[in-house]
């Protein structure tokens, strides 16, 4: 199947909510390449896409939100979690930062985990401290940060200061890093995404270097 189609097709079937039709698409693109194949290209493609569509304005938050949720439940069943053909990474872990906002954690934890990604969900309105205790208990070397509020996103700077020494990447999202763009280098952040299209972007980056 050629890949922009396949692409289209599982867009609208994914807008449209249809999940027989999603599957179909990903059974027959399976078919003809291996599982890990289909899920790290067609559907993180797709929901690349649909990312940057919202970005744009021409999607609404719920139409990417569904999309990222039924990818997760189709991944689990083309590859179910653990399986061996799972994306090979490092550990990779999600939190809402000191915020109870759980809806962009929401999005970018299925995002990825329809992207092939294993990732613990860590939890929300976490401290610092907290967060620094579950990080090395997990052994998390990919961090994925969302805020909702400028005082949260602060406390990101405590965060990598506390972090400091340990091989972990941190990955920060949120309004306050929408409204200034300088924002994750002043809290020294290692990487900053506005959308699920970038943080599989920067996830793909990291996972290729490890």
């Amino acid at each position: 199947m050629d890949n922009h189609v396949a692409i289209t097709r599982l867009e609208r079937a994914l807008l449209m909510l249809d999940n027989a039709s999603a599957w179909e698409v990903i059974s027959e693109a399976s078919s003809e390449t291996d599982p890990y194949e289909t899920a790290s290209n067609l559907v993180s493609d797709t929901l690349e896409r649909i990312g940057r569509n919202w970005e744009e304005g021409n999607l609404s938050l719920s139409q990417v939100y569904m999309s990222g949720v039924i990818c997760e439940e189709l991944i689990d069943k083309l590859l179910p979690p653990k399986s061996p053909t799972r994306v090979d990474q490092p550990n990779m872990g999600i939190a809402v930062l000191e915020d109870y906002h759980v809806l962009g954690k929401r999005i970018i934890y299925s995002v990825l985990r329809a992207g092939g990604y294993e990732l613990e969900d860590l939890g929300f309105g976490i401290s610092v401290e907290d967060l620094v205790k579950k990080v090395s208990e997990k052994n998390i070397r990919i961090l994925l940060v969302s805020v909702l509020m400028l005082p949260s996103a602060l406390r990101v700077k405590e965060l990598k200061k506390q972090l400091n020494g340990a091989s972990v990447k941190v990955i920060v999202g949120g309004a306050p890093f929408r409204f200034d763009p300088s924002l994750w280098e002043e809290v020294r952040a290692d990487f900053c995404g506005h959308n699920p299209s970038d943080a599989l972007r920067i996830v793909k980056q990291l996972t290729s270097l490890s």
